[in-house]
């Protein structure tokens, strides 16, 4: 399992930093569901001597006398109180950490200004490294590291653990070679629990995989959402209406046939559990009605694209892989659109400055990347094609064109041009004197080989 954190060497670094101070240290450490934060709490205080409690919905404090319990017996004289156990572990024990905190803040809503009351007045003078993980980016967000939060201003460092970049997917897989890594991309984005799964080559692990009856596969989202939601249903049914095209809030409403319930409030709760996430075209402000809706990564467009609608064929074990196989370079094309937008982040002090990225679209045009330099009024038009011996010269001629209609600092900016594809029947460096950069997998390879 040490290859899961191969990539969190800067985590672990801050971690490091954090169980060698000599003060107490509460260090939150949050993110989405099967990003790798209880693994990579457990690696970072494996040395040391921890306490390790994971919360759940009820009987958390009973639970964590327990678990004290069993690493010092003599705790049996203390009484279950948390001000008790905490004044009795501040000398004892070298960390402590709080998993699925959020569980905790759900059983019982004092319990914040009670741990503020522990740390102002049992652990501030102590050693003790507090560590609480979060799954629940709203709750942590809003309870624990807002003002206003009883525990506002206690923390002594925040994590925001995201998915791994593309560029570190090498780590896991080392002799994988570019195009397999993107389509293993496709599959399990950067999340460490579904890459850690693939334990040989993509297609002959999934293919054994929806063969399994022990499979993961066929109920993780239902799993994931029924973690995150009560009524699961209405959620779900949002989630679909996404992979299926339906973007905009009228189309996902018509979809899933709500016509007088407002479905924002769904919305805004998926976005807060980071299954999907609004995006507006890149010259309009956040609060545009032109903004629209996407699934959060790659592992949830693959689950309602290949799984879920093939639930039945899988269950009766007659599910053939070749139809993964057959629609996978077309699904590609949009993950490929991710990988650029990561590959010009990475290098754009080496290749391009600027300040701002996304996409672009106006009615039925669309272009896949925009990236501004408010600083020196210059503007990044790219498309990406996953496609074999692309003529960058006729997708510039067309990209120029949809250029023109954004609407950004026009007849005084500095435009450039870039094209992404597998590769290219012939490159170009400019079109009509305007700068115009062409990548293929080759060049994202020597990128990953920089990571």
């Amino acid at each position: 399992m040490v290859i899961q954190f191969k990539n969190r060497k800067k985590e672990l670094n801050e971690i490091s930093e954090v169980l060698e101070s000599k003060k107490f240290e509460l260090l939150i450490i949050y993110g989405r569901r099967r990003i790798g934060k209880t693994e990579l709490a457990l690696k970072g205080t494996e040395k040391k001597s921890r306490i390790y409690y994971l919360a759940i919905g009820e009987n958390n404090l009973e639970r964590f006398y327990n678990v004290c319990l069993a690493h010092f017996p003599e705790i049996s004289r203390i009484k279950q109180d948390w001000e008790a156990l905490f004044d009795f572990l501040k000398d004892r024990a070298g960390a402590v950490v709080l998993d699925e905190f959020q569980n905790m803040i759900k059983e019982d809503r004092n319990i914040l200004h009670l741990f503020q009351s522990i740390v102002d007045l049992t652990l501030k003078n102590s050693r003790l490294k507090l560590i609480l993980l979060g799954s629940s980016v709203s709750i942590i967000t809003s309870k624990v590291l807002e003002q206003g939060s009883p525990l506002y201003g206690r923390r002594t460092g925040s994590m925001h653990l995201k998915a791994i970049s593309f560029f570190d997917l090498h780590l896991f897989f080392p002799k994988a070679k570019i195009e397999e890594l993107i389509e293993i991309y496709g599959f399990a984005d950067g999340i460490p629990f579904y890459l850690i799964r693939i334990d040989k080559g993509l297609w002959p692990w999934l293919k054994e995989e929806i063969k399994s009856e022990r499979s993961f596969l066929k109920d993780e989202v239902d799993f994931l959402m029924k973690y995150e939601f009560e009524d699961a249903g209405t959620y779900k049914l949002i989630l679909e209406a996404i992979a299926n095209g339906k973007t905009k809030l009228n189309e996902i409403k018509d979809f899933i046939r709500v016509k007088r319930t407002d479905i924002s409030p769904y919305l805004k709760s998926l976005i807060d559990v980071k299954m999907i996430k609004r995006l507006v075209p890149i010259t309009e402000n956040e609060k545009s009605r032109k903004g629209r809706y996407y699934l959060a990564d790659s592992f949830l467009k693959f689950w309602f694209k290949y799984i879920y609608p093939n639930i039945s064929a899988i269950e009766e074990g007659i599910f053939d892989i070749a139809i993964i196989k057959s629609n996978y370079p077309e699904y590609l094309g949009k993950v490929f659109e991710d990988i650029a937008v990561q590959y010009l982040i990475k290098e754009r002090r080496a290749l391009i400055k600027f300040n701002k990225i996304g996409k672009w679209w106006h009615k039925d045009v669309e272009i896949d990347i925009v990236a501004f330099d408010e600083t020196t009024k210059s503007a990044l038009f790219a498309e990406c094609k996953w496609k074999e011996s692309v003529n960058a010269a006729e997708i510039v001629k067309l990209l120029s064109q949809k250029a023109g209609m954004v609407l950004w600092n026009n007849g005084g900016r500095k435009e450039a041009f870039a094209v992404f594809a597998k590769s290219f029947s012939k490159k170009i460096t400019e079109f009509e004197g305007k700068r115009v950069l062409c990548f293929d997998l080759a060049d994202l390879e020597r990128a990953l080989n920089k990571s």
